[in-house]
């Protein structure tokens, strides 16, 4: 039994092996070019002619080994290039590539921008300025006792105080012998009143420029930007495509101008409303420096008639 095994263990290996042997030589003997004839013998077909074959097979494995995994300097290459790409979307690069309508809103809001922030500085300087010195100005006539008294503590120009002064003292000299102090009052108010409404005209300016500004930059980036789309839709129709990458630069540089727009109004509006404030604190120095003046205005109206009084008195008695 044990040798009848063996014989067919045996039987089993020479039969694996044949048929593995007819199996590498069907695979080393290549098929005919061409379909053999009736009047050909099949033994007739040359083989030299397909030993070479494996050759363009082996050469071509590292091509295709090469286009799957890229040499390093191919992969550096290609992250360089990716790169570029990506600065290529720089805020410059998209106002240089930007429409010229496109480029006309974007230089303007930038030029608005630059006008707020000169605004600023300008009103931020002259406010501090004139703030300081009118506050001192009341500071020193604070102890006066007559307008000529109050100039000569004032000293020299330097705030609006000194106009108001002068207006005082200019109408108690030309209404010189009239008896009528209401008279007298009504006038000088009506000229304090005009040198308040004068400073606060100069001490506004510029204010205007903001509120301007902050109002009209949004919607003027709004204007560029729907004017960039457009563009945008006009190049998706002629290039008769959908892809993102066609439409994307051009949404870019109209969203840019929106980006101005909003970067030139914000700041004027908060800086209109900062001015704003500020603005109304100056004016309730100006108003009670108008009292101050109507105030020593009236002392010296009063003390001019008990003078007279008292010389009157006076002269009759010596009578």
């Amino acid at each position: 039994m044990f040798r009848m095994i063996l014989k067919l263990l045996a039987g089993a290996a020479i039969l694996a092996a044949a048929s593995a042997a007819v199996a590498q030589q069907r695979a080393t003997v290549p098929s005919p070019q061409a379909p053999a004839t009736i009047g050909q013998p099949a033994v007739a077909v040359p083989p030299p002619a397909v030993v070479p074959a494996p050759a363009p097979a082996a050469a071509a494995a590292p091509a295709v080994t090469d286009t799957a995994a890229p040499p390093p300097e191919r992969e550096g290459k290609l992250l360089k290039a990716a790169g570029v790409e990506l600065r290529e979307f720089s805020p410059w690069s998209m106002f240089l590539s930007a429409d010229v309508v496109v480029k006309a809103v974007m230089i303007g809001l930038a030029f608005a921008s630059l006008v707020t922030w000169t605004i600023f500085i300008a009103k931020m300087i002259e406010l501090s300025v004139v703030q300081r010195n009118l506050r001192a100005a009341l500071g020193k006539i604070a102890d006066a006792r007559s307008l000529a008294e109050a100039q000569f503590a004032l000293g020299s120009k330097g705030s609006v105080l000194f106009s108001l002064l002068a207006a005082a003292m200019r109408e108690a000299r030309m209404s010189a012998g009239i008896s009528s102090d209401a008279g007298i009052k009504e006038r000088a108010a009506s000229s304090f009143g005009e040198i308040v409404r004068a400073e606060a005209r100069r001490i506004r300016l510029g204010m205007g420029l903001l509120a301007t500004i902050g109002a009209t930059s949004p919607f003027v980036g709004l204007f560029g930007t729907v004017w960039g789309i457009m563009n945008s839709f006009i190049g998706i129709s002629k290039s008769q495509t959908t892809n993102l990458a066609v439409v994307a630069p051009g949404i870019a540089e109209a969203l840019l101008a929106t980006a101005i727009g909003l970067v030139a109004a914000i700041p004027a509006v908060i800086f209109y409303n900062h001015f704003a404030r500020v603005t109304k604190g100056y004016m309730e120095q100006v108003g009670r420096a108008s009292g101050a003046a109507g105030r020593l205005l009236s002392r010296d109206l009063d003390r001019t008639h008990v003078s007279s009084v008292s010389g009157s008195h006076s002269r009759a008695a010596a009578e």
